[in-house]
């Protein structure tokens, strides 16, 4: 689905000029609403004014506006805890998958352990790659290794078919194939970029209220101070809904622990047990040669 032109701009935008964008802006229209009060002042019209209308005013804009932040905070969250999820339920359906290719026979064994690896350093870096032509070409990848990999499968699956660990091993390659599209669709999934411009046009509407309506020096003040926590709010907001840059990140931990024991796993350490017990006994396994599950790595 193609982004629109608002979408683009603000997902494209370095975080840094986004949030000089929000406190300029702000700033700006609070400077606009104090100059139309002085101007209106100079030219007495602003004597009769009612000081507590005003005052009910400024709480409603800030009350409104401090709603429409929460809603949106709340969104940003929820997709957070999404991309969050996504990434430990991606590192386990990898592992498993990885694991249980233990039990397939050469060389489909090697083969699709190997594949497992690269998909696991292709998500990582698809995690920390930012929209462009580099991600474009990383999802190209991505996707041929899931082709390869299924392709790996229907090569393996005849020679587990008659096993009841057929099943398990197909469940867990098409859990893995499923995560990939969820984790891409989580990345994608972001705070709308109309939400962000509305929430950006009312704090300057709200800021040019209370630049006209604080009059004194200490109202200003307080007036300054509070316009500066929304603006701090909706930066933070921002962050938190962007899935590549910013403070923000979603940690990629549970994929990277995963890297770290895969490069400790090769398949020929899971064949250990088996060299020792034809060490210890003189003789090979006594196993139907005829089993696909059964690997044999010693001369005849």
């Amino acid at each position: 689905m193609s982004e629109s032109f608002l979408e683009r701009a603000l997902h494209l935008m370095p975080f840094w000029s986004l949030a000089l964008a929000v406190f300029s802006g702000t700033a700006i229209a609070s400077w606009v609403g104090w100059w139309l009060r002085q101007r209106q002042t100079r030219a007495g019209e602003a004597e009769a004014e009612d000081t507590n209308q005003e005052n009910y005013v400024v709480s409603a804009v800030m009350g409104l506006l401090a709603l429409l932040i929460g809603f949106t905070f709340s969104l940003a969250i929820d997709r957070l805890d999404t991309r969050r999820e996504r990434v430990l339920m991606e590192a386990n359906a990898i592992e498993t998958t990885y694991l249980r290719s233990q039990l397939l026979d050469e060389p489909h064994r090697t083969r699709i352990s190997g594949l497992l690896v690269q998909y696991t350093d292709l998500s990582i870096a698809l995690a920390n790659t930012e929209p462009g032509p580099r991600q474009r070409a990383l999802l190209e990848r991505n996707q041929a290794l899931i082709t390869d990999l299924w392709a790996e499968t229907v090569a393996a699956f005849p020679s587990v078919k008659p096993f009841d660990f057929s099943s398990s091993y197909l469940e867990s390659m098409n859990g893995l194939i499923e995560l990939n599209a969820a984790r891409q669709q989580a990345r994608r999934a972001r705070v709308p970029a109309e939400i962000f411009l509305a929430l950006f046009l009312y704090q300057l509407i709200a800021a040019g209220v209370i630049g006209y309506v604080l009059v004194g020096r200490g109202s200003r003040r307080a007036g300054a101070l509070l316009l500066l926590l929304f603006g701090i709010s909706l930066v933070l907001v921002i962050d938190v809904d962007d899935p590549y840059g910013g403070g923000i990140a979603t940690s990629q931990e549970p994929l990277l622990r995963l890297k770290a024991s895969l490069e400790t796993w090769p398949p020929a350490k899971f064949e250990r047990f088996d060299d020792a017990s034809s060490e210890e006994g003189g003789q090979r396994d006594t196993r139907p040669a005829t089993s696909p599950l059964v690997r044999s790595t010693h001369p005849q």
